[in-house]
């Protein structure tokens, strides 16, 4: 049976991934489960870029195949910030609360229209043979006026879909693996590790 590790420590990024990934017959491990330990550096100007890294900077401790996502909010009105600097925006320790409330004082008073919004997410497959394949996916949306839900993690309670009239973070899990950034840029990963006989 395959391994495929995921560069990953956050375990609500883990759970989504073992959702959509079930059916591969391959054993899905984190970083921490495969005993791998390391700084990675993103500093990368794209969300492909800073995929890359973190899968390359992992598979150099392991024959396994390596899974690394990069992933975000853009916020249009707000010259498409946080973008790559999502998870550190205002701060790596600092709660998700209290960024998705500066996010909705940034836009108080902004019209339903101009509050557009995508989650966007690039995935890199780092093969033991060295080559590297990256999927890029994105949901589009809003910002709401007011956080919503307590399903999901980081971003969700305040990015809306009109699909469904409420928050990424009120949908059932099946519901936002069907259209997350996420679970569109995993299934089209699975894909290519398919064509690889995986």
């Amino acid at each position: 049976m395959n391994r495929i590790i995921f560069a990953t420590g956050n375990a609500g990024k883990m759970k989504e991934i073992r959702e959509i990934l079930g059916d591969m017959d391959a054993e899905i491990l984190s970083m921490k489960e495969a005993g791998i330990q390391t700084d990675i550096v993103e500093n990368g100007t794209t969300f492909e870029e800073n995929a890359r890294i973190k899968a390359k900077a992992v598979a150099q401790f392991t024959k396994d195949i390596v899974l690394a996502d990069d992933s975000g909010l853009e916020v249009d009105y707000l010259n498409k910030e946080p973008g790559v600097y999502s998870a550190r925006y205002m701060g790596e320790d600092t709660s998700y609360t209290i960024k998705n409330q500066a996010i909705l004082d940034r836009l108080k008073g902004v019209p339903k229209e101009k509050r557009t919004a995508r989650f966007v997410c690039a995935i890199a497959a780092a093969m033991p043979n060295g080559d590297v394949l990256v999927t890029r996916e994105t949901i589009e949306g809003y910002i709401g006026e007011k956080p919503a839900g307590s399903n999901g993690f980081g971003y969700d309670p305040i990015f809306y879909v009109d699909e469904f009239g409420c928050s990424t973070a009120e949908l059932t899990e099946k519901q936002k693996n069907q259209i997350s950034h996420r679970g569109k840029a995993l299934r089209a990963m699975k894909e290519k590790l398919n064509q690889y006989g995986i």
